[in-house]
């Protein structure tokens, strides 16, 4: 019998991607489970297959998370796990992206594991249990096209590193999750709407440029969660490279990376003018 048997997970970002086959996961191992997402009817069919409590709520509303955190623990009597995983990007340069989506970004990826996390610490805290906040390779790597994604994403890595430190003592472990590119469906609308970004990924040097399988993320975090890991890389390369992150913003290490962005930038940005907006169509459902 696994070790999560019997334990109860909050995990935001829960309707698709990620969060949903992370879900499929734990509930394989016995783990009982509240889901958070802003699409209702995705979350619902989730919720129904994993038979979880599925909550709406956007989690830029620390209300709305609150309220999810505390309708878990009246259903389960607390939470042992966390993942911090909901998250939204968007496209274009940063002269071409639209500042009301870039602060959409900043507001769902980083206020909301904020939130995520502020809701339901004090029951982890009271159960000595584990969160689990995710990260990108986008924290080490400065991605051209993805500046509001990638500041948010170096802005969760440290809030992890920092949250680890203020719970230890108590008895709760934090990790911190680090992606390449893992096939969502927030990457497939990038690359269905942007061709350009499709030639981008083309052109990044082997392995940068692949694309890996969701379960391959989901089964990482499942044994994060098992063995209460500190970090954690999909797959195991994004390791080293953020160990060497230091040395790919020198004028040695960002050669690459400006030549790729000299040459697909332009026809990204003119991508972005043709679609008359910066952000997934699948974005309009959390409203301004």
């Amino acid at each position: 019998m696994s070790t999560l048997h019997g334990k109860v997970a909050l995990i935001t970002g829960a309707a698709n991607g990620i969060g949903a086959a992370t879900a499929r996961g734990l509930a394989a191992r016995g783990v009982r489970l509240i889901l958070v997402d802003a699409a209702a009817e995705p979350l619902a069919a989730v919720a129904a297959e994993l038979d979880a409590l599925g909550v709406v709520a956007d989690v830029r509303d620390l209300a709305a998370v609150q309220a999810a955190v505390d309708a878990g623990v009246e259903r389960f009597g607390g939470i042992d796990l966390v993942l911090a995983n909901a998250g939204i990007g968007s496209f274009g340069s940063v002269l071409a992206t639209d500042p009301d989506d870039f602060r959409r970004v900043l507001e769902v990826n980083v206020l909301g594991v904020f939130h995520t996390v502020r809701a339901a610490l004090p029951s982890v805290l009271d159960r000595k249990g584990y969160v689990l906040v995710v990260s990108s390779l986008a924290a080490f790597v400065p991605a051209p096209t993805l500046s509001p994604y990638n500041a948010s994403k170096a802005g969760v890595e440290h809030f992890a590193n920092t949250l680890r430190v203020e719970v230890a003592a108590q008895g709760v472990a934090v990790g911190c999750a680090h992606m390449s590119w893992i096939d969502t469906p927030m990457l497939g609308d990038s690359k269905s709407d942007m061709p350009a970004f499709v030639r981008l990924l083309a052109a990044l040097p082997s392995p940068l440029g692949r694309t890996f399988p969701v379960t391959d993320c989901a089964d990482a975090f499942v044994v994060a969660f098992e063995r209460r890991r500190r970090k954690v890389y999909v797959p195991w390369w994004v390791g080293p490279l953020g160990w060497l992150r230091s040395m790919l913003t020198t004028h040695v290490g960002a050669r690459m990376l400006d030549r790729i962005a000299a040459k697909y930038l332009p026809q990204i940005d003119a991508e972005v003018a043709a679609l008359g907006h910066s952000s997934a169509a699948r974005n309009a459902i959390l409203g301004p």
